[in-house]
């Protein structure tokens, strides 16, 4: 077997680790003689997995007590009616800063429900950039404030969040989530889909403070309802039983790691070296504002399309494997989630140098 590293903006990589224990108890959880594939989401097997993974959530990102931690199924996009829906429903207004292709995303789809106010935008530059905000631009009665806070394909992050004062705060974090530490009291709610950093393609993980839950529209679908899954403790349905354990285990090995903080400072150093590259390179650059780069996702491009599809051609080749850029961006794109171990990126920065020996 030959393991590529896989530098893809999601599904994305999952730590070996976990893939090794996912593998062993395949078969058979614990003492239960069934797969967890195979068990009853009302099992007191599954509970005690659900149960384990709430708490891992909380004690790794510190989540207070004043917040409820949900598991949902859906993707990141169905927060995106979610969260308008349940949060939206006093003023029926908030406002959003679109700075990428997610963020314009989830304005489009909160402006069936609500009077949007944008108060920024970084879409003339190719959303290379975080934009400065002017507070007095800020609505006084909006019933939330909306962000995302890393951007999976232009590789930006807000580095300093916007002061909205009594409004709650809503980010989405899914490419970013336990990457480095965050102070979950300063937002009203916050969202990430599982496939980025947390496992596999089908959880949803919503953390969403008390005050915020029991407002839906009556319009508001009973699925859509986060009440509804709070007062279930995620069970009101069937959940996506196997992606749930596999998050279990990505935030099990998080902690054996040192947790949150301690992987940051892993994920600094791995950023470190390919920004430091990439600032000293004659053939590749960076597309993004250097403040406002991300740790996880680095877009990086040459000036000629042909080299950059040699590269990515070649890359592949020597095992370095989905590194083309977005579209709208183009060039190249590295994904260095947290289970993207140092050498990984190590190994891309001397091929890239070897590349660009080798086509002066």
């Amino acid at each position: 077997m030959s393991r590529v590293y896989n530098f893809s903006a999601g599904p994305s990589m999952l730590p070996e680790e976990v893939l090794a224990k996912a593998q062993k108890e395949m078969l058979e959880y614990g003492q239960s003689g069934m797969s967890v594939m195979e068990m009853s989401h009302r099992s007191k097997d599954f509970e005690e997995i659900i149960e384990g993974c709430e708490a891992l959530v909380r004690e790794l990102m510190h989540v207070p007590d004043n917040y409820k931690v949900l598991f949902l199924q859906g993707g990141g996009s169905s927060q995106f009616a979610m969260i308008p829906m349940n949060l939206g429903n006093k003023n029926k207004k908030c406002d959003t800063v679109i700075t990428g292709q997610w963020a314009k995303k989830a304005t489009a789809e909160a402006e069936r429900y609500l009077k949007v106010n944008i108060i920024a935008s970084s879409a003339d530059k190719t959303f290379s950039y975080i934009p400065k905000l002017d507070n007095s631009t800020f609505s006084k009665d909006a019933d939330y404030f909306y962000i995302c806070m890393n951007n999976t394909i232009y590789g930006t992050k807000w580095n300093t969040l916007p002061d909205t004062g009594n409004i709650p705060l809503v980010a989405d974090i899914s490419s970013m989530v336990m990457s480095e530490e965050i102070d979950v009291s300063k937002f009203g709610l916050l969202f990430a889909g599982a496939q980025k950093n947390l496992g596999p393609a089908g959880v949803t993980l919503v953390i969403i403070r008390d005050d915020l839950i029991g407002n839906a529209m009556d319009i508001c679908p009973t699925m859509f309802n986060y009440q509804i899954h709070a007062d279930n403790k995620s069970l009101y349905n069937t959940p996506p039983t196997y992606g749930i354990y596999i998050m279990k285990l990505v935030m099990e090995w998080i902690k054996e790691k040192g947790g949150v903080a301690a992987v940051q400072k892993i994920n600094e150093k791995k950023a470190a070296i390919l920004y430091d590259y990439l600032d000293s390179s004659k053939l590749f650059r960076g597309t993004v504002a250097k403040e406002d780069r991300s740790l996880m996702n680095v877009p990086f491009v040459t000036d000629d399309d042909e080299l950059n599809a040699k590269f990515i051609k070649e890359a592949k080749e020597a095992g370095f494997v989905n590194l083309k850029g977005h579209r709208t961006v183009g060039g190249m794109r590295a994904s260095i989630y947290n289970a993207m171990p140092v050498e990984g990126v190590e190994k891309l920065v001397a091929f890239m140098k070897k590349f660009e020996d080798e086509n002066k």
